[in-house]
Parts: C-alpha cells; structure tokens; sequence
C-alpha cells in the first residue's frame, strides 16, 4: 500500500482547512459554520462508511451522534468530569451500542432495517426527554464545559477540522485494506461474501460500530462547542438530512459526504424557510439520484477524466500512427 496515496486525501483537506483558517479567522460567523460543516461531516462520514462501502442505510447516525454527545455532557455538566476524560466514552459508547445493535437489525431487508434504525432514533428521543434531571428532560442540559485549551472558536475550527482529518485519514486507511475490500463485497453480494469465507454479520456490526464511533466524536464536538444540548439538537431529522449530505456529496467516496455537508449546510445558513429548504433537499435528492447517482464527486471525476482525455495531444496521435504505418506495411508484405 502507498502511504502517499493513502493519505492524500487527508493531506489535501489539511491543506485546505489551513488555507481557509486565515480567511474566517475574523468573522465568528464564518468560524462557527466552519465548525458545524466538521460536525456534520462527521455524520455525514459515518454514513459512508456504513452505506457506502457496506450498503447498510441506517437512519441512526445523528442518533448516534446524540448518544456520544449526552455521555460527554452528563459526565461534565452534572459530575464536573473533564470533556478530555470524557472524548474516548463518547467516542466508545456509540460504538459499543451500535455493534449488538447491528447483530439483530442487519439480518433484516433493508426496508426494515432502515424503520428499525429511524425507531431507534425516536425510542432514544423518548428516553431523553422523559430521564429528567440527568439528561435535562424537554429543557435540555444547560452548562456543559468548553474543552480546557480551545476556548477561542479559532482554535475550536482546529480542534474539529483535526478531529476530521484523523477520521478521514483512518477511513482510507480501512477502505483500502482486506476489511474494506470484505465489506465492499458484502456490499455488491453478501451471500457471494458468504462464501468465501466472510464473517458478513460479524464485519457489517463491525462497519455499524465504526460509523458509531465517527457519530460519537461528532457528538462530542456538538456538545462541547455550543455548550447546551436538547431533545431536538441530534434528532432523527439529521439522519435523514445526513444521508443527503452523504449521496449528494458521493457516499462512496471519502471526500464525498464532507462535500455534501458543506454544501447543504451552507444552503441552510442561506435559506431561512423551512418549507422552502425541504423543497430544496427534495429537488436536490431527485436530481442526484437521476444526474449524478455516484454524487459530486462522481460527476467531478467523470468530467475530470473527459477533460483529460480531450487534451491528448493530436500530434502525439499521429505520430503514433505514422510509427505504426510501416510495421503494418511490412506484415502485409510478409503474407503470402
């Protein structure tokens, strides 16, 4: 495996996120969407790794996300725990959650295991508006700590965009090794899988726990960034509007759901009606699905390519075919 290949896309997006920091450094708006964009990259990227390369749709990410992010803000705001201590809980709770979870819900069609999925989003919006003083109940939990060190939103921009890079450096990591290519094969035939020899529940509860664990730093971040945390923050809605950041941008590729999020969060930013905005996600999916079905990315690799192939040199061409003419003419000669 190449090292620089494998790390390039995480090179490129560090590259990036150190270009675009000078620029934002100056307007708290600019860095606070900054900052949301990384979170819901995050989703978004988790949703990659469980529909895009294993096929899984699961509409719990954001619910995920939500579980990472109470763990942290009740371990913090109600017994004064540093967010530092609670980063690897929140991290490792989704995903502890997520793999037993998957070892049921992956045995249905996926029809079911896409309702099964959106019931565990709601049943967790039900425990927490109904667990009181623990999780805050309707009101929500107020007085969650900033992580110690990153209190300006600059520093914070670094602190998520890192937390992104990492993801996105070990995600090329996973899809380019045997478990990526196991669970891209459980993805286009599970009982072809199967028969070779693949564990296919046991590596979909795998690529289940992995997504968790992407929502659970998202969780993390969330929380510890606005400092408040309600029912309706980490909501079955954002698994649904996940997904889309995810297949707009191109879910099967790294850089595809990070694209999608920022390009639909910053669609919400600049559109204010809800009705409006739903019309858009809509029109958006439809178009994507029907235009560009491997996402923006696809459709800017495809026109990549055409563009390449357009600028051949013509006169390379037919000097190759001049170089070719009298080889021709001599195997004709040569027959009898």
């Amino acid at each position: 495996m190449n090292a620089r290949t494998t790390l390039a896309p995480a090179l490129g997006l560090a590259l990036l996120v150190g270009a675009i920091a000078p620029m934002i450094a100056g307007s708290p708006t600019l860095v606070d969407t900054a900052i949301v964009i990384a979170i819901y990259g995050l989703i978004a990227l988790s949703v990659g790794v469980t529909y895009g390369m294993t096929g899984l749709l699961s509409v719990a990410q954001a619910s995920l996300a939500a579980v990472g992010a109470y763990v942290t803000a009740i371990l913090s705001a109600n017994f004064g725990w540093s967010p530092w201590l609670t980063a690897p809980l929140a991290i490792l709770a989704p995903a502890a959650f997520a793999y037993p979870f998957a070892r049921v819900v992956t045995r249905l069609s996926p029809l079911a295991l896409a309702i099964a999925t959106l019931m565990f989003g709601y049943a967790f919006d039900i425990a927490v508006r109904e667990g009181g003083d623990l999780t805050g109940g309707y009101i929500g939990l107020s007085g969650i700590p900033t992580a110690p060190g990153v209190e300006s939103p600059i520093a914070y921009y670094a602190l998520a965009w890192g937390v992104v890079i990492v993801a996105v450096a070990g995600y090329t990591i996973i899809r380019q090794s045997h478990i990526g290519a196991a669970l891209r094969t459980i993805r286009s035939d599970a009982l072809r899988a199967s028969a070779d020899g693949i564990d296919v529940p046991h590596l979909r509860s795998v690529s289940m726990a992995i997504g968790g664990a992407l929502a659970g730093a998202a969780g993390w971040l969330y929380a510890h960034h606005l400092t408040y945390l309600g029912p309706e923050s980490l909501g079955p809605a954002l698994s649904l509007s996940a997904i889309l950041m995810a297949v707009v941008g191109g879910v099967r590729s790294v850089t595809g759901p990070l694209l999608g999020a920022a390009l639909l969060t910053l669609v919400h930013k600049f559109i204010p009606g809800q009705e409006v905005l739903g019309i858009f996600y809509g029109s958006a999916m439809i178009i994507c699905l029907l235009i560009a079905p491997e996402g923006l990315t696809g459709l800017l690799s495809r026109g990549w390519r055409r563009a390449r192939h357009r600028s051949t040199p013509v006169a390379a061409t037919s000097e190759r075919q001049e170089i070719n003419l009298p080889q021709h003419a001599a195997a004709a000669g040569d027959r009898p």
